[in-house]
């Protein structure tokens, strides 16, 4: 079994050494991560036409092999699938600081390589653990990383990555865990929920600022709020209440959705095409 860790807060994160290091009783680790932070990239990979793809063998106490990728994780998970990692089963992506729930997701690098995995062929999982005051829509800055107990959130992510490598699904799935900032034993338990709208706390206002010296240049000042409630049953709900919370992200490909509205646009293309 051939693990590649990743990221997207660059290969310096303490985070993503924990986590690597819970992994080696499940299989043969590498890592492969970015040389710098790419939080917020989502599953860009980048310009090929512009890019220079460089990867540079660095040390992770107790990890046999590991890269520095001079790009994104989505590159990083890019690069599993072309093999310049070796024959990579599963990737796991992690550990942010700062839950990926509700649309952070859609933003999120640590997701985004997941995602990239997954739709190579690869099973994939994300690993995120909520931060003191939940972040700005999924983000946790340096000062909140001190009272990070990333060791938790490692061993939820090993139990759960046991499981899955111990039998491969054919067709690969991608899983998203969110796990409370707390001991184990603190924790009120796990649920499997659906992806809500709004994460833990979002950004709600953005202004222009003239910026000075600079004429018709603008700075925009983004202000954050509070906590906001959400649904229970939603992924952001579960970690607020103290759960780790499991959500199974369904593919791309997925053709099923039927809505009045779908049928209504697709007839109108029916009358413009015939």
């Amino acid at each position: 079994m051939r693990i590649l860790v990743t990221n997207d807060d660059g290969i310096d994160s303490v985070g993503l050494h924990v986590l690597a290091r819970a992994l080696k009783p499940i299989g043969d680790v590498v890592i492969g991560a970015p040389d710098r932070e790419y939080s917020g990239f989502g599953a860009a990979v980048g310009s090929f036409s512009e890019m220079k793809p460089e990867m540079r063998r660095v040390t992770v106490p107790g990890i046999d092999e590991a890269w520095a990728v001079n790009g994104p994780p989505a590159l990083c998970a890019m690069f599993a699938r072309l093999g310049l990692f070796g024959d990579v089963d599963l990737l796991i992506s992690g550990i942010n600081p700062g839950a990926n729930v509700g649309r952070s997701i859609y933003h999120s690098g640590t997701v985004g390589a997941a995602l990239t995995a997954r739709n190579g062929g690869i099973n994939a999982i994300a690993v995120s653990q909520s931060v003191e005051d939940w972040g700005v829509e999924g983000q946790g800055w340096d000062a909140m990383l001190e009272a990070q107990d990333w060791q938790s959130a490692a061993d939820v992510a090993a139990v759960m990555t046991a499981r899955l490598a111990a039998d491969l699904p054919d067709d690969p799935v991608l899983l998203n865990i969110n796990v409370p900032n707390s001991p184990i034993s603190e924790m009120s338990g796990w649920r499997r929920t659906g992806v809500g709208v709004l994460p833990p706390r979002t950004v709600t206002k953005a202004e222009l600022e003239a910026k000075p010296g600079h004429e018709g240049t603008f700075v925009v000042k983004m202000s954050w709020g509070d906590a906001v409630e959400v649904p229970a049953e939603s992924d952001a709900g579960a970690v607020m209440a103290g759960y780790v919370s499991v959500s199974w992200l369904g593919r791309i490909d997925d053709t099923s959705i039927e809505t009045t509205q779908s049928a209504a646009a697709e007839a109108a293309l029916d009358s413009l095409l015939g």
